[in-house]
């Protein structure tokens, strides 16, 4: 699976944002058809919207998957006051979706017994997790539930796949535009990533023909 760097990722992320496409919409439905394709019916989901757009792709899929009718919570820990602009808009997509407007880091008192999005950090995260995210990970990898990733594990460092504290164990990684080389790299990235899946939402990085999937 080839990978690339954050700025390689991020540089080609720019250049379709200049067309004028909205690629937020595009991540959430690719995370929301990934979920919906192997979630039993009947699973709770539960999805972690962290304070960036990696936040706004969980939101996004939320509010879809709330629309088919699953049962779907969202925890925004950092509130909705500070989101970017896209995220914000996802923000307002869930609470127009019906979801409920649950902004604090509380999680369920008893173990969570679901499926779990995490949109936390993704491959914005270059500094150790503070304490109360560190806490909020590592409730989720005890419930010892599926987990899947939205473009990295959230914990992990996406250029070197170094553990930046206890990162969230994934059963299954799905990565936006392109793979970090985080997750190809010998190390926690990898072991932490589970089964890595890709969706190029439809951008071209710099050297490739046509898109891929």
């Amino acid at each position: 699976m080839p990978s690339y760097s954050v700025a390689q990722i991020r540089q080609a992320e720019q250049r379709a944002l200049a067309t004028g496409r909205a690629l937020m919409p595009l991540a959430g439905a690719a995370a929301a058809g990934f979920v919906a394709a192997r979630a039993p019916a009947g699973t709770s989901i539960l999805a972690l919207a962290g304070p960036g757009n990696n936040g706004g792709d969980a939101l996004e899929a939320a509010a879809l998957l709330l629309a088919r009718g699953l049962d779907v919570h969202v925890v925004l820990p950092s509130g909705p006051d500070r989101l970017p602009a896209d995220a914000a808009r996802a923000w307002g997509r869930w609470l127009a979706a019906g979801g409920a407007p649950r902004t604090h880091a509380v999680l369920p008192t008893r173990p969570f017994q679901g499926l779990v999005i995490d949109g936390l950090f993704g491959i914005g995260l270059n500094r150790p997790l503070d304490a109360a995210w560190q806490s909020l990970i590592d409730t989720v990898n005890a419930w010892q539930v599926p987990v899947l990733a939205l473009d990295v594990p959230s914990g992990i460092d996406a250029d070197t796949g170094v553990a930046l504290g206890r990162p969230i164990r994934a059963r299954w990684t799905l990565s936006f535009i392109a793979a970090c080389r985080g997750l190809t790299l010998a190390g926690a990235g990898r072991e932490t990533a589970g089964e890595c899946h890709v969706d190029t939402l439809g951008v071209v990085m710099a050297g490739e023909d046509s898109p891929g999937r």
